[in-house]
């Protein structure tokens, strides 16, 4: 199967299946993907404040009910406990382990909260002739930690992880319009071209993802990224939390053109 034409349903059928457990870059190409987070109730309503005062970096899409990991809205036949690819548990703060399936951990009191993916707006630069390094390379996105303290709410606080595509400068100000007509995937860059500026001295080494080749006629460009509240989460260190492992999203049935102005 080509996994960049695909329907979503049927690539999230073959990560249900344990068939596809990889980056989800440049899969289901037109279709949104969403970042995930699963918490304790006890969690939610502060978490759900925390999204809602960094919407750069937290979009929310859809917040699941009480125990109940269907999906309801952005995807039909969907559970969140099997449809990503990889996942991460974390107890009190620590990563104890990733997993291709995280139904042996459900609790019925979890909460899960989808939050909008820049690999959504991937397919729209490919579509304008803007590369998108990581795609052409088969990396994940390199993402970064950075200076920019985030909102804090109730007991969530943290920095702004950021990734980072590599742009041709005449190509900036489109992908800019064009990033920036899609708020509900992280919207417009939050700095281009000087990431010492944003606390990032290395771009060679990552927090997460992969590094990717930056030609010589190229701007680092740095978009809000959904790994932000791994980062408060680490902060926090719940008893137990569950997010998808950096790169590895929620393929969900809405169109990119659907989560636009």
């Amino acid at each position: 199967m080509d996994t960049s034409t695909a329907r979503p349903s049927e690539v999230r059928k073959l990560i249900r299946q344990g068939k596809i457990t990889g980056q989800t870059s440049g899969m289901c190409a037109g279709y949104a993907q969403a970042n995930l987070v699963i918490l304790p109730q006890n969690l939610a309503y502060d978490f759900l404040l925390f999204c809602q005062r960094n919407p750069k970096s937290c979009p929310l899409l859809e917040v699941t009910d009480v125990g109940d990991p269907t999906v309801r809205f952005m995807a039909k036949d969907a559970n969140i406990a099997t449809d990503i690819p990889r996942y991460r548990v974390y107890k009190h703060g620590e990563v104890v382990g990733e997993y291709t399936s995280v139904e042996p951990f459900w609790q019925k009191d979890f909460v899960g909260f989808l939050i909008g993916c820049s690999f959504s707006f991937e397919s729209e630069l490919l579509e304008a002739g803007i590369p998108v390094r990581q795609i052409e390379e088969g990396r994940n996105v390199p993402m970064y930690m950075t200076n920019i303290d985030c909102a804090p709410a109730g007991i969530f606080k943290g920095k702004m992880v950021v990734s980072m595509r590599p742009l041709p400068h005449a190509l900036i100000p489109k992908a800019v319009m064009i990033t920036g007509s899609m708020p509900r995937v992280h919207g417009a860059p939050i700095q281009i071209g000087c990431p010492e500026a944003i606390g990032i001295h290395d771009l060679d080494h990552p927090d997460f993802g992969e590094s990717v080749t930056i030609h010589p006629d190229e701007v680092p460009v740095f978009w809000p990224c959904g790994v932000t509240p791994q980062s408060a989460i680490m902060n926090v260190k719940p008893p137990i939390a569950i997010t998808h492992s950096p790169g590895h999203m929620f393929l969900t049935d809405v169109k990119n053109v659907q989560l636009k102005y």
